[in-house]
């Protein structure tokens, strides 16, 4: 898994990198920043980046923490709670199928704090 660090004006937080072939070019397109979007409790915005996702790594509902790659919006996706596509047990759902790619390492909860119109980067970890 590759380590990686996602930066807002008040957040920092690293996170991981599966080893599957959607994250693996997220990966290699890093570092990447954007304008963040807020849907209910995900924070997505688009890398510019097109993906060819597997249908191994496609999935609607993912764990608190998760991160994904929303292939219509070309969309880095944070996961931290529930969405307006969520069920009533509020698992986090995307708004359409996209690709697990990773996980954030600390309580991903701490992106509340960010507001729409924030930036956010997201670049490899140092080695």
């Amino acid at each position: 898994m590759r380590k990686i660090v996602i930066e807002t004006n008040s957040v920092s937080v690293e996170a991981q990198l599966y080893d599957t072939p959607s994250a693996e070019a997220v990966a290699k397109a890093l570092p990447v920043s954007g304008t963040a979007n807020r849907w209910g409790q995900e924070i997505y915005f688009s890398i510019g980046l097109t993906v060819d996702v597997d249908s191994s790594e496609v999935a609607e509902s993912m764990p608190v923490g998760s991160l994904a790659y929303w292939p219509p919006g070309q969309a880095f996706c944070i996961l931290f709670g529930a969405t307006p596509a969520s069920g009533q047990d509020g698992t986090p759902t995307l708004a359409s199928a996209g690709a697990h790619i990773g996980e954030v390492s600390a309580d991903a909860r701490v992106f509340d704090q960010v507001q729409a119109g924030e930036t956010v980067t997201v670049r490899p970890a140092s080695e």
